[in-house]
């Protein structure tokens, strides 16, 4: 069983990234999955998620319009487009199974639930 976040890099602000969460030994579609990112310093955050079965999607308020959530089944992966980087986008974005994700809100799995990847870093810098 191995999730595996990947896509980041450094970009200049304005600029676009899409990250990829790919699942394997066992199948992401089943799952809500959420995107969590961490910066220097500061706590882990919820940034969006994706509710299995109907979909439902959440945006922390600082990237609504920016970033959007996706799946991509056929490939066992979930993605997080992210467009109009800013500075203070710059974190380590990790992703992980069975948030607890709503349209209102996203929070970290319950006690020994949910798997979470490696880290990916996103650099929002001139």
């Amino acid at each position: 069983v191995q999730l595996q976040a990947s896509g980041g890099g450094l970009v200049q602000p304005g600029m676009s990234l899409r990250l990829s969460c790919a699942a394997s030994g066992f199948t992401l579609s089943y799952y809500a999955i959420g995107w969590f990112r961490q910066a220097p310093g500061k706590e882990r955050e919820g940034v969006s998620c994706i509710s299995s079965g109907d979909g439902n999607t959440y945006y922390e308020d600082s990237v609504k319009g920016r970033f959007t959530i996706s799946r991509g089944n056929a490939k066992n992966t979930v993605y997080l487009q992210m467009n109009s980087l800013k500075p203070e986008d710059t974190a380590v974005y990790y992703c992980v199974t069975d948030p607890i994700c709503s349209t209102y809100g996203l929070a970290r799995p319950g006690l020994g639930r949910g798997y979470w990847g490696q880290g990916t870093l996103v650099t929002v810098s001139s």
